[in-house]
């Protein structure tokens, strides 16, 4: 009879090694989620930094562009050549050579050209 009964200091092992496997699975989890939420921030950080620079870099170019288009008015050039006392004016007729692309045309064009150049130089004469 004293085989029937239990003893006391006999442990069950597959229990313990259950709970002790669930306790380390839960604890890799819960690791892994506070891992994947920290990834989460930081690229949401660089997303933030990227179009704030993205922000900056196109207002730049915006300046940039704005400025360009105004350098290059006839009225801001016009002054500058004035402030700086360079002299310059429009090409005078003789001075402005027309190219042809299609060279069937180019005999054509240019006997129109020298004919209207012939009547400008004829109406320079009689002023």
């Amino acid at each position: 009879m004293a085989r029937n009964r239990k003893n006391g200091s006999d442990l069950r092992v597959a229990p313990a090694l259950t709970v002790v496997a669930l306790c380390v699975l839960f604890v890799t989890l819960g690791i892994g989620y506070v891992w994947y939420k920290n990834q989460i921030d930081e690229l949401d950080h660089q997303i933030k930094k990227s179009e704030q620079t993205l922000a900056e870099l196109q207002r730049a170019n915006k300046t940039r562009r704005d400025q360009l288009a105004t350098l290059c008015s006839p009225v801001v050039l016009d002054a500058r050549v004035k402030q700086l006392n360079l002299g310059l004016g429009p090409p005078a007729l003789s001075q402005v050579i027309r190219l042809v692309d299609t060279p069937a045309l180019a005999a054509e064009t240019q006997a129109g050209a020298d004919q209207r150049q012939a009547e400008a130089a004829a109406g320079r004469r009689k002023n």
